[in-house]
């Protein structure tokens, strides 16, 4: 019996190929390999058996067992895709468009039969943000976010709504993967000054006093949800548009952990900075965290919420293979759009496999292949590493960033290591000696009269000096080249923040004049500008 290996399926401005997974890694020599560079979106089906990908003209959809197309859906206004729980049925979403003569628009969000390409219901939903029709394990539940609530249609019938959820304003919501019973996790925002909340019901009892678990939290424009393959665990991960600290143009993310069991906690991270990427183990009792600034870390997180293994840096996206024994970290454009490409690795931490992008290309997407549950057999954990390859791309730089009138000169900032971290901001290091009273020779040091000679940085004792108001600071000062990249880095996230607000305006089916879709069009260019001013 042939061996199963999941295969991997990317996508870029190079097309959608196909390659196979560990130990080969060769391409996949029966799919049909599009060059296009218009490749919109892919998806496998949860189940296992189809793969779709849309490519600017016509949308295909092929079996995995042959990679033969069994499905061609020629609507070229197709941006977006998704397959039910079991792959019965296959949803796309286009543009929203009005006109004088229609002014309600024509229905784009369709729901086909995945085999046969059959049309079966078509909805109108403005908004592509969290537009996916939502489906449970068995398929006999199918919700939709419409307005403020939520309807819920049952065994295939889109002629009669069986439950409601409108107990309050809903903005998002997600169906569990369990099959034993439903459960559904409700995001309502708060109004002003007043916090969020999730609220996790069982289907279908749906009354604000039948809540299994409910999170509140300030400080969300938008949730992305993740549910563990049991769907008894869910993450919930709130954002902001902009950060208020000014401590990243992405915006802020924070993670809330949630279980059908009415547990709820927050998952403390290492570093600060955005999330990019959240992924369960296929065990379902862990999961893994990219986030903080580039380089990014990968942490292992289990059940409490405790960090447990640190994984790669320069990570946009990491994904488990269904085997359970590997996984793959990506750098992705835009996110980021230098050192773009892919990595499988071990288990045990082990790099068994990179494919670099070069300049001219970017990678956007990076998927595992789906099977049924119970295809891969659970083997014995070693804890030994298998042999492995060294990266290519050198490590990255654990140094503080110096601009280039200031290389070769001493720095007066600190970068924070990690052993300082380890320990705590507030907390000695071990055998720390007590600190010694101060002397009168210490005050007048401390006092700036006579600067002392520190062993982290003889010129400022390990410390930041204060930087004098009204004080003329002259222009070859490494110090103004700083504060100047702080200014243009302000600046540009200004115009970023007006762009978020023009495209949600575009997104609720708004007039845009043509100076703002000429806005929109710079938004690449300012955020490419940022990463490298950021580095």
């Amino acid at each position: 019996m042939a061996l199963t290996v999941p295969c991997i399926a990317v996508r870029g401005s190079i097309g959608t190929s196909l390659g196979q997974g560990p130990p080969s890694y060769e391409p996949v020599k029966t799919f049909p390999k599009d060059d296009s560079k218009t490749c919109k979106a892919m998806a496998f089906s949860p189940e296992g058996r189809y793969f779709a990908w849309v490519n600017g003209m016509v949308t295909k959809i092929l079996e995995c067992n042959t990679w033969k197309i069994v499905t061609e859906i020629k609507r070229p206004k197709i941006s977006a895709i998704q397959f039910s729980s079991r792959g019965t049925y296959f949803m796309t979403w286009e543009q929203f468009i009005a006109t004088v003569s229609n002014s309600r628009g024509t229905p784009n969000l369709n729901i086909w039969k995945t085999e046969t390409g059959e049309l079966v219901k078509s909805f109108t939903q403005k908004k592509q943000a969290d537009w996916q029709p939502q489906w449970t394990s068995d398929e006999k539940v199918c919700g939709l976010l419409v307005g403020a609530g939520v309807i819920l249609y049952e065994n295939g019938n889109f002629e009669k709504v069986q439950h409601r959820i409108n107990i309050a304003k809903v903005a998002k919501f997600n169906m569990s993967p369990s099959s034993a019973s439903y459960y559904i996790l409700c995001y309502m925002p708060g109004k002003s000054g007043q916090p969020s909340f999730a609220k996790l019901f069982q289907y279908p009892k749906f009354e604000p006093t039948q809540t299994i678990a409910n999170k509140s939290f300030f400080q969300a424009d938008k949730v992305n949800i993740y549910w563990n393959n049991q769907g008894i665990n869910v993450l919930l991960m709130t954002s902001t548009e902009v950060d208020d600290t000014d401590a990243s143009y992405y915006g802020k993310q924070t993670l809330h952990y949630l279980s059908t069991k009415g547990d709820t906690s927050v998952v403390t991270l290492r570093e600060k900075g955005p999330i990019h990427a959240v992924q369960w183990s296929p065990k379902n009792n862990e999961f893994c965290v990219v986030y903080g600034f580039m380089p990014a870390k990968a942490t292992l997180f289990n059940l409490k919420c405790e960090p447990i293994f640190e994984f790669a840096p320069v990570t946009t996206l990491l994904q488990w293979s269904p085997d359970g024994e590997h996984f793959m970290t990506a750098t992705t454009a835009p996110r980021l759009r230098v050192c773009n490409g892919f990595k499988i690795w071990h288990y045990t931490g082990t790099l068994l496999y990179e494919r670099p992008w070069n300049k001219q290309e970017q990678l956007w997407e990076v998927l595992w292949q789906t099977f049924p549950p119970q295809t891969f057999p659970e083997k014995p954990v070693s804890y030994e590493a298998v042999e492995g390859i060294a990266p290519s791309q050198p490590q990255a730089s654990i140094q503080a960033y110096r601009p280039p009138s200031a290389r070769g000169e001493t720095s007066i900032f600190k970068l924070r290591s990690d052993e300082f971290y380890k320990y705590g901001k507030q907390k000695k290091k071990p055998n720390q000696s007590k600190t010694k009273k101060k002397t009168k020779k210490d005050e007048k040091e401390s006092d700036g009269s006579t600067p002392s000679q520190s062993q982290d940085n003889p010129s400022t004792n390990g410390q930041v000096p204060p930087i004098p108001e009204n004080q003329n600071v002259p222009t070859n000062n490494p110090e103004c080249d700083d504060f100047e990249r702080v200014k243009k880095i302000k600046k540009i996230k200004g115009k970023l923040e007006q762009i978020s607000k023009l495209k949600k305006k575009q997104e609720d089916g708004k007039q845009l004049e043509i100076n703002q879709l000429d806005k929109i069009k710079k938004e690449a260019d300012l955020i490419k500008e940022l990463e490298e001013l950021a580095l």
